[in-house]
């Protein structure tokens, strides 16, 4: 499945499966960016990221992480 910005859900899962060890609530909006653009499964146009795509993808993947 090829993810886009909209699928927030799914990213955070990817991301949470991908980086274990990191508390998403200290994750820096560019790492986070850069992140999503490195996972195997996205396949988005990287300008369309924004603050809110990113800070909604933010909260998912803590409330993945409790």
């Amino acid at each position: 499945m090829k993810l886009k910005w909209t699928d927030v859900l799914d990213i955070a899962i990817a991301l949470q499966e991908a980086h274990p060890d990191v508390d998403p609530r200290y994750v820096n909006f560019v790492d986070l960016r850069n992140w999503v653009l490195a996972l195997p499964e996205f396949a988005d146009d990287p300008a369309r990221s924004g603050e809110k795509i990113l800070e909604a993808i933010q909260l998912a993947w803590m409330e993945e992480a409790d």
